[in-house]
């Protein structure tokens, strides 16, 4: 797991099995493909430990705020949840992407990130096929926006 979010936070410009092992010294993808693919995730209950740890540990109730940011992520395929030509911040214009939303909180003790939610588009949650080949599950439908709250 450290070693999955080393490669996470390297300077390795594409992240996927391979490079993740090599900015961590691995021989090969093998640990960071079982890590990904053999274990039960619940994504939800670790975002929601994060965000109690970071209220615990860096909440000020005075002067914490919230950092909201949508951020473009590049891509060349199209097997990627969410992927499609649309604007990219990142880009500046219309390019074949990601796009995802993310939360972070901010106080004079740190900052965090506690929470994300990837942005698909109408095409792809009216591909109901195509959703579940990229492991997005039946609940999720297009939303323009996200209604985010938090218990900071």
């Amino acid at each position: 797991m450290v070693s999955y979010l080393r490669g996470l936070l390297s300077e390795t410009e594409r992240k996927n099995g391979w490079t993740l092992a090599e900015a961590t010294g691995d021989d090969g993808p093998q640990g960071m493909q079982r890590l990904l693919n053999h274990y039960l995730w619940d994504v939800d209950a670790l975002r929601d430990d994060v965000r109690d740890a970071v209220v615990e540990h860096i909440g000020d109730p005075e002067r914490g705020v919230l950092i909201l940011d949508e951020t473009g992520f590049l891509k060349k395929g199209v097997r990627s949840a969410g992927v499609a030509r649309q604007y990219s911040g990142t880009a500046g214009r219309i390019e074949n992407s990601q796009v995802a939303v993310f939360l972070a909180y901010g106080s004079d003790q740190g900052r965090a990130l506690i929470d994300r939610e990837l942005y698909l588009p109408k095409d792809w949650t009216s591909d109901r096929e195509r959703c579940r080949a990229a492991g997005v599950g039946n609940d999720v439908e297009f939303a323009t926006n996200r209604t985010w709250a938090c218990a900071c």
